[in-house]
């Protein structure tokens, strides 16, 4: 307890001031971890331990980004993953690799040094771009891609240290058993993610205990990256791919929101523990060694992505992609520690690398900072084509009777929509027939904010539930006051509820239909037509008047029942002096034989 009063302390005081100073949140869980670590106060020893549960973080992560991203979204990404990636990797790995020959390193090192140092953080790039709301744009797309095939690349990475170096390998198991075991647990991820999860999603939300839903969703995380461990790949690349293959899930949004603050913990976690492993007795014995190795390794690596992005066309934003994807990686770290025990590299060689990745990795805030400040500024006409669309223009809560009806005439007119329901039989049933619902309640804040409520131009709340659609609107109202609400009514009071809390566009939903029939009843009595028409639409008028006229006391009832009494007996002179007037304009044969006068 008293360690993780050490890491919320040290975060909830550091990242506010580097955040407020324009440096981003990153850095300022750089700077917390430096202080606390065993080079700082010394608050915390065991950085090791610290880095093993951070790790779960950057899995959290990728599981929310792989929900992000359906298969068939993938698949138009495979450019930027495979083409993209796979240049860059190879051109940095050549350029960051001669440049270690020429420090006159033995080849196997330069060629694993290389290669590792072309890696980059995945956990800082993408938190850079949710903070700056950049993933959904191309360029955010193209690092992501890099990224992606960067955490596919890292396990053969890793696999080719000890056929270059020293270990002995005839111990281990061998090459075809271990891709075997690789295949397995990725066929047994794809079963998992496409085959059990939602039919076990769908009887835990029956409960409807959310604390069990979201024990679930950590359960599965985690339990796959376990899987994937085992199997000797990345437990990033296992979360990753059960994201994707739940995309299209109808719980998708439900995930998202029940993941996010474990995942944003534990990922400050992890940006902590790299600000403690920072080496700074390294940096006090050799600071002019260390600047230069770092320095070197940036303008290299940075001139290297902006050629790939050049060549490739890949996005508008050169220096920003490639200020993005400058740091060394997380799976950096791995690398040297095995290329250590491997005798690829010497101990001070892995220390020395390890402190120039550490270090990089804390300069990536500080160069995106100065990209805003003098390269984006001269090239804002360039960057206007490349930021995100809405993630959808309507938000449809409650999809029952009332919500299905809404959503199809939208849905039919080419309008997108992002439907919220919180009954999961419904949402079964409703997807069979081809209709994108999500499993949620969507009075949930961390939901609404999931469904891009902050970027959506109307919500149409269909809720059934009157305490729930009330509860809706105040949320929303508090959160998104300029999001514009066309709600649904049960009955008189429900419509009175929405309406003081500043919903203007209200629909009663049995309102027109209850007209309706009136009107062929009028008719079945022998009324003309068009005279029914109008009696009904007289009575239109007159109630939505009289209903507004008593919304200012609405909470007193006596004088509503009395404006409503009054108001009855109003309807019934307007309509008798109506009556005597289509008499006399048609003879008085207007109901004639009816007996219903």
């Amino acid at each position: 307890m008293t360690e993780a009063l050490v890491f919320l302390a040290a975060a909830v005081v550091c990242v506010p001031i580097a955040a407020r100073l324009g440096l981003g949140s990153v850095l300022g869980y750089l700077i917390a971890g430096a202080a606390i670590g065993p080079w700082g106060l010394r608050l915390v020893a065991e950085v090791e331990a610290t880095q093993n549960l951070a790790e779960l973080g950057v899995v959290l992560m990728l599981f929310v980004i792989g929900l992000e991203l359906d298969p068939r979204r993938l698949a138009t990404m495979r450019r930027n993953v495979f083409v993209g990636g796979g240049i860059q990797l190879g051109l940095c790995g050549t350029v960051l690799g001669a440049a270690l020959l020429l420090l006159h390193l033995p080849w196997q090192a330069a060629l694993v040094g290389g290669l590792a140092l072309a890696l980059s953080s995945t956990a800082i790039a993408v938190q850079a771009m949710n903070e700056r709301n950049e993933l959904q744009t191309p360029t955010g797309q193209s690092t992501f891609g890099v990224l992606l095939f960067q955490d596919i690349a890292a396990i053969p990475i890793i696999a080719l240290v000890p056929f270059v170096g020293h270990m002995d390998t005839s111990s281990g198991q061998p090459m075809w058993m271990r891709l075997a075991i690789a295949v397995g647990a990725v066929a047994g991820v794809i079963v998992i993610g496409r085959y059990l999860t939602r039919p076990v999603m769908r009887l835990i939300a029956q409960t409807n205990l959310r604390e069990l839903f979201t024990g679930f969703a950590l359960l599965l995380v985690i339990g796959i990256a376990e899987l994937m461990s085992l199997a000797g790949l990345s437990m990033g690349l296992g979360a990753f791919l059960a994201g994707v293959l739940l995309a299209g899930s109808e719980y998708r949004h439900a995930l998202e929101s029940d993941i996010e603050p474990f995942k944003g913990l534990l990922l400050g976690l992890f940006f902590i523990s790299v600000g403690m492993s920072i080496d700074f007795g390294l940096l006090g014995s050799q600071p002019g060694r260390v600047v230069v190795l770092l320095v070197a390794f940036l303008l290299l690596k940075i001139v290297s992505l902006w050629a790939v992005a050049r060549s490739l066309d890949m996005c508008r934003q050169a220096w920003l992609f490639a200020f993005l994807l400058s740091q060394g990686g997380e799976f950096a770290f791995v690398v040297f520690g095995t290329a250590r025990q491997a005798s690829v590299f010497s101990r001070d060689t892995e220390a020395l690398m390890t402190i120039v990745v550490a270090l990089s990795m804390a300069t990536t805030p500080l160069l995106l900072v100065f990209h805003d400040r003098f390269i984006a500024r001269n090239a804002k006409q360039e960057r206007d084509p490349d930021r995100p669309e809405p993630v959808g223009p309507v938000i449809i809560a409650g999809f029952g009777r009332f919500g299905q009806i809404v959503g199809r005439l939208l849905l039919a007119s080419g309008v997108r929509a992002v439907v919220l329901d919180h009954d999961a039989d419904q949402v079964e049933s409703l997807r069979k027939f081809g209709y994108k619902v999500f499993y949620g309640d969507a009075t949930r804040l961390d939901l609404l904010h999931t469904a891009g409520a902050a970027n959506a131009r109307l919500l149409v709340n269909a809720i059934d539930n009157v305490e729930d659609s009330v509860k809706l609107v105040e949320r929303v109202r508090a959160n998104f006051p300029n999001l514009p609400i066309v709600s649904r009514a049960r009955n008189v009071s429900h419509y009175y509820e929405l309406r003081i809390r500043g919903v203007n566009v209200v629909e009663r939903e049995t309102f027109e239909s209850a007209l309706k029939a009136g009107r062929a009843a009028l008719e079945a009595l022998g009324e003309d037509r068009y005279r029914a028409k109008e009696l009904a639409d007289a009575f239109r008028r007159h109630n939505i008047a009289s209903v507004d006229a008593t919304l200012a006391f609405y909470q007193d009832e006596g004088r509503r029942m009395n404006a409503a009494k009054q108001g009855r007996e109003e309807l019934e002179r307007q309509f008798a002096r109506d009556r005597e007037r289509f008499e006399r304009e048609h003879g008085g044969g207007g109901n004639a034989g009816t007996g219903w006068k």
